[in-house]
Parts: C-alpha cells; structure tokens; sequence
C-alpha cells in the first residue's frame, strides 16, 4: 500500500522538522524507498540535510501539491514524506478539500498519515482538536509529543483531546529532547542525523565523542518509539 506521511501541526517552533529529518533518517537507515517534499519557501530543513531525497513543494499550488498524490499512486513502493511549514494548513486543506484528495486516496488505496507534532502547551492541543473536528476519521493520526519544553504533556491529557484523538484510532509517540547544544551544532554543520553520529575530523565545530554519543541514545530511543506505532 502506498503511504503518505505529512508531517504538521500548524504551531510554529514545536519541531516538525526536526520529525521530518527524523522520518528521513529512520527510512535510510532501514533501506525504507522515499521520496520527500518540503513545503518551507525559506529554509526547508529537507533540502537541507537531505537534499538527494527532497523536492521543493509550493503550497499554495495545487499543480506543485499534485506530485504528491502523483508520485504515490505512480510509485507505491515510495513512501511520501511531507514536511509542512508553519502557517500552511489553511492552503494545505483547501487543496485537500477541493481536489478531493482523501476521496482519491481511498479509492487508490493511499494510506494518509497526519503526523501531529505539538509540544506539552494549550496551542497545541487547541490545534489538535481543530485538526480532528476537520477531518474526523478521513486521516490516519500520529501524535508525537514533543519534550522539547516539557517532559510532562498535562494539559493535553486532562483535556479529552487525546481521548477524542484515541477514538479514531490515533497512534501516540514521545520524542525526548535532544541536548539544545547538540542539536545547535548539528545544525551548524548541517549534519543529517547519520553524520551526526559519526566522527567528522574536518569541521572545527564538529561533536565531540560523548555528544555523538547522546545522539545515538536519542536516534534509538526515537526509533523504538517509531517502530512501536505498528506504520
């Protein structure tokens, strides 16, 4: 079956990129075929860090937006990887709606994930619950929550989202917070998670033994986490 993985939620700075590179990693490392889009106009972290597998994506454009539903239903053995930007849901669901994508999906047996990436705040679970009143069971949800500012997501489980969100069969995955000043130099040197983890004797910046090593700790606790939704 071929899947679709669109990697959001519409709050900005709660590292949807981060999750986006994460997929990324995760499918290189286990020989996963994908292709990716990235929807940033100005510094697309796909690009970026994993430029052999991503295309810029318009997303105001439904002729750009088409290649996603196109590359899927032409090659199902590629997973499709979306990171969307902060701020484009709005253009996002329009296209959705007026393109009947969820329809076409169904009947091309397209498996749609909606990876919501929030963090432990009241944004993100007013967003969440938005999402789940637009598209009630049309999608297929991932919440990953997040531990970049809490490690606790109290609001969100005293608010009967997540409840709402279990009732249509949402999956949930924690991501724990990678050290700032690890991440900091990862993206200095626009290291892909891989580099990170391996000795780079030619930057000046480069991690030191113990900071590749949190990375390996964090890679395997994010890829069990992954491994356990079951997608």
């Amino acid at each position: 079956m071929a899947t679709i993985h669109l990697i959001g939620g519409e709050k900005g700075g709660v590292g949807k990129s981060v999750v986006a590179r994460l997929l990324a990693q995760y499918m290189i490392d286990h020989e996963l075929p994908f292709v990716g889009f990235d929807t940033d106009k100005s510094h697309g972290s796909l690009l970026r860090f994993y430029s052999d597998y991503a295309s810029p994506t318009v997303i105001d454009s439904y002729q750009s937006l088409d290649a996603i539903m196109e590359v899927a239903a032409e090659q199902p053995e590629q997973r499709v990887l979306v990171d969307l930007a902060a701020q484009t849901h709005q253009a996002l669901a329009k296209w959705i709606d007026d393109s009947g994508v969820l329809e076409l999906a169904e009947e091309l047996d397209i498996k749609i994930y909606y990876w919501n990436v929030m963090d432990s705040g009241k944004d993100s679970v007013d967003l969440l619950n938005k999402l789940l009143t637009q598209f009630g069971t049309k999608l297929n949800y991932v919440i990953v929550q997040n531990q970049l500012r809490d490690e606790h997501f109290n609001i969100l489980e005293f608010s009967g989202v997540k409840e709402r969100a279990l009732a249509f069969d949402a999956k949930v995955m924690t991501l724990k917070r990678l050290h700032a000043a690890v991440m900091t130099k990862i993206d200095g040197n626009s290291y892909s998670f891989w580099a990170a983890k391996n000795k780079d004797e030619n930057s000046l910046d480069a991690l030191g033994l113990l900071e590749r090593q949190r990375v390996k700790i964090w890679l395997s606790h994010a890829y069990k986490q992954i491994e356990s939704l079951g997608i």
